[in-house]
């Protein structure tokens, strides 16, 4: 790719991504969308590709979720491309592939970054990485998966807490209660991370690939059982976007302000 807005780089059998824009915490605009989603169809294409890891640059975050200066400049977060917007959110969220993807959480993961992670298989982080879905604080939801992956991949009361309130969710805590496979120092985090993928790769590739569609009931490129969440998700956001407080919310945000929330 001649973007650098997403770097590829191919280790053996296994494909890195990473989020390539430190100076925007890695947050998802188009460029961000296209190439997650394009390297996730060359990696299931590629028969000699086994594992997937997917990182962000720098120390302090994997990814921030989606890029509100970008969308305050009246860009779209998606390409214009319909095929490219059936992946979803980042290019992944809806966008399962047969390899198995390992998220090596460099830094916060919240809002959108947070639903990245939660579509991967398998979540290696940093020591000092956290996870959230604060939405709920600018008046929206998480809208790419998150409102109904955290409560599948977390006890649900616990998820509960977490999705209500937006609070973070440190490393450690997430490990505890299975949301994360390994916390690491950082030093750590990609040599893990890709001993993990190679651990992976030295098996049957297509006994690996059976393995996670049956486990995920992946079928024509598709979660069947993701279906009616979607259908549900995209109802709630098509009424949630036309309320004042999703105007209010982002409005506050851009002007450093407690939000008043009217209800309506």
């Amino acid at each position: 790719m001649t973007d650098t807005t997403i770097l590829t780089t191919r280790r053996g059998h296994v494909l890195i991504i990473t989020i390539n824009r430190p100076e925007a915490r890695n947050a998802v605009n188009a460029a961000v969308h296209v190439g997650i989603g394009t390297a996730l169809e060359a990696a299931e294409a590629d028969p000699e590709i086994r594992a997937v890891v997917i990182t962000g640059a720098g120390d302090k975050s994997f990814c921030a979720g989606a890029d509100l200066v970008a969308l305050s400049r009246g860009e779209s977060l998606a390409p214009d491309d319909p095929a490219q917007q059936e992946w979803g959110f980042a290019g992944m969220v809806s966008h399962p592939i047969s390899k198995p993807i390992i998220a090596a959480v460099n830094g916060f993961a919240f809002g959108g970054g947070c639903e990245i992670a939660l579509m991967s298989d398998i979540i290696v982080a940093a020591d000092h990485a956290q996870f959230g879905l604060p939405e709920v604080k600018v008046g929206l939801f998480a809208a790419a998966g998150g409102a109904f992956r955290l409560a599948q991949q977390l006890p649900r009361k616990l998820a509960m807490e977490y999705m209500l309130t937006g609070d973070p969710i440190p490393a450690a805590r997430a490990a505890k209660f299975g949301l994360v496979n390994h916390v690491v120092p950082l030093a750590e985090l990609l040599p893990t991370a890709l001993a993990l993928a190679e651990k992976i790769a030295a098996n049957a590739p297509l006994s690996v690939q059976a393995s996670k569609r049956v486990a995920l009931g992946i079928q024509d490129g598709r979660i069947a059982a993701d279906a009616p969440y979607w259908e549900h998700n995209t109802r709630e956001r098509s009424v949630l976007m036309r309320s004042e407080d999703a105007r209010e919310g982002p409005l506050a945000f851009a002007q450093k302000r407690k939000p008043e929330w009217k209800a309506r």
